[in-house]
């Protein structure tokens, strides 16, 4: 007796779902280096024009000059750096072989086009903000008056640079919506930006110290305090423009779990948690320590040992950073898409291509979008500013009780 024949068993029943390529790891490797000199330069340079070199001049002023060369020679070199690192990335982008094309990449700059104008703004920005700078590695110019001017028009032109990266380079259909998206991206760049690269920065004038003698307590309490204000109006900004990226393109938390742009995002979220706890580490505990023994003579040890603690904790705060720049270019698309194409690819009884996949149009901002954004926008600023005073308030009781012994 012959078996059954069973025409349709082998057919498929559903289509399968198509899979979200993390990319190759070179294209994010030059992603990396872009993110990293372009971030570093605007950070370093706001650091210097902001907190490192006021509180030099207010506390250590001979140590100026050396503060305002060393922050300002770093920029000058990630500035520099950032110039091939954009060209290779646009070489790569030029290449039909995916291999890299520099001719093309050369000739694309300021070639007519809105792109082509804005990768131009971007090369020539970053150059001329490393060429500011320069001149303040001189110890005798960065002693002078042109070391305001020329920190605020290299900060000027790394922000510039940066913010190329994002601009759009086409007028959007909605251009309300288009010209909120562009505010959110600035945000979350320069607050990046300012954070990383302070961040950074700080590290590079605690290792080896380039502020030694009687000031270097009150310098180290005054840069601190400084670099916490524009740390947390960062992070403030960070979280705000997250939000809203969030909303966009994430919707609900099991599109975390279930999309490849959801885990991605999901680990960008967890070191950014990270940076997060050791920053809080540093504003409730390690800063208002310093700042309470900041009077205190050598006769304290706890001082010593907590200047000694602090590049250890920025050290891991900027490795964390570095590696949340380096997870960023994994994001491709949003998991809205991914998780309605997988949906239809799963409902359709044939195989679709990935690229004649729908993709769901962008979301409508609501009444209630408005109302929700105001609220978290208040919630984060009130978050953020009492954060600062009750760290402020720390510091002054442990200067009214005294310090407290070193435990370690």
């Amino acid at each position: 007796m012959a078996p059954l024949s069973l025409p349709h068993a082998h057919a498929p029943l559903a289509g399968a779902v198509p899979s979200t390529p993390l990319g190759p790891f070179a294209d994010s490797a030059v992603n990396w280096a872009v993110w990293v000199t372009l971030m570093a330069a605007v950070g370093l340079l706001a650091l210097a024009l902001l907190a490192a070199v006021p509180a030099a001049v207010r506390n250590a002023a001979d140590s100026a000059p050396a503060v305002t060369g060393r922050l300002a020679l770093a920029a000058v070199v990630v500035g520099v750096l950032a110039v091939p690192a954009v060209l290779t990335e646009l070489a790569h982008a030029a290449s039909p072989s995916h291999g890299y094309d520099y001719a093309k990449a050369w000739s694309s700059l300021f070639d007519g086009s809105n792109k082509g104008r804005l990768s131009g703004i971007e090369v020539t920005s970053s150059l001329l903000g490393a060429l500011l700078a320069a001149p303040l590695t001189v110890r005798s110019i960065a002693a002078g008056r042109a070391r305001g001017p020329l920190l605020s028009a290299a900060l000027l032109c790394a922000a510039v640079a940066l913010g190329a990266t994002k601009f759009p380079s086409q007028a959007p259909a909605d251009r309300g919506r288009g010209t909120f998206d562009a505010v959110v991206w600035q945000l979350h760049l320069q607050g990046g930006g300012v954070w990383i690269g302070g961040l950074l920065g700080l590290l590079l004038l605690a290792l080896p110290a380039v502020v030694n003698g009687a000031g270097r307590r009150a310098f180290w309490s005054a840069v601190i305090r400084r670099f916490s204000v524009a740390a947390m109006a960062c992070v403030a900004a960070i979280t705000l423009s997250g939000l809203f990226l969030y909303w966009a393109h994430v919707d609900g938390l099991s599109q975390l779990l279930s999309t490849m742009y959801g885990r991605v995002l999901g680990v960008k979220i967890l070191i950014f948690g990270g940076m997060l706890l050791i920053g809080a580490f540093n504003q409730f505990w390690l800063h208002p320590r310093i700042e309470a023994l900041r009077e205190e003579g050598d006769q304290r040890p706890l001082i010593t040992v907590l200047l000694r603690r602090f590049p250890a904790v920025i050290a891991v705060e900027v490795l964390l950073g570095l590696a949340l720049l380096f997870v960023a270019p994994f994001l491709h698309g949003s998991a809205r898409n991914q998780a309605h194409q997988a949906d239809v690819a799963r409902r359709s009884a044939t195989d679709i291509p990935a690229k004649k996949l729908p993709k769901l149009p962008a979301k409508k901002v609501s009444t209630s979008t408005w109302v929700w954004g105001t609220a978290e926008t208040a919630a984060v600023v009130v978050v953020m500013i009492g954060g600062y005073r009750f760290s402020g308030r720390l510091a002054a009781r442990r200067r009214e009780n005294g310090a407290v012994p070193a435990t370690s």
